[in-house]
């Protein structure tokens, strides 16, 4: 998955969840809910696209497989947290300037207008 890919599927979960949680405090939710399902399937999603299968031989010790492990996984993982990162500090900047013209869904949708525009093609 490419990394603009992996940053708006982040804008997504942030966004599904705000959602979810305003809906928590308006009332909106039935008394059984276990939790936000909209959120978990985009995130559970996005996990099960993200993170590559692996195969482990049946004799390998265990430094073999977490070094297996951490090479397969690494790379998604860090993709990923790259984007929760970059999607807080955009909603921490907003907040610390002092914004008060915009909203954090504003800022997210701010976020994915960069990212569609190859704002962060590039780097870490």
């Amino acid at each position: 998955m490419e990394r603009a890919e992996v940053l708006k599927r982040v804008i997504g979960i942030l966004t599904d969840a705000q959602d979810f949680r305003l809906a928590a405090e308006a009332g909106d939710l039935a008394e059984h809910d276990d939790g936000p399902p909209d959120t978990a399937g985009v995130a559970t999603l996005l996990l099960n696209e993200m993170l590559p299968s692996i195969r482990v031989p049946a004799d390998a010790s265990p430094q073999e497989v977490a070094a297996l492990v951490a090479r397969a996984l690494g790379p998604a993982l860090h993709t990923m947290v790259s984007g929760f990162s970059l999607a807080f500090t955009s909603l921490a900047m907003a907040h610390d300037s002092g914004r008060t013209d915009i909203s954090s869904m504003q800022v997210l949708q701010e976020l994915a207008l960069e990212i569609e525009a190859g704002t962060y093609d590039e780097g870490p």
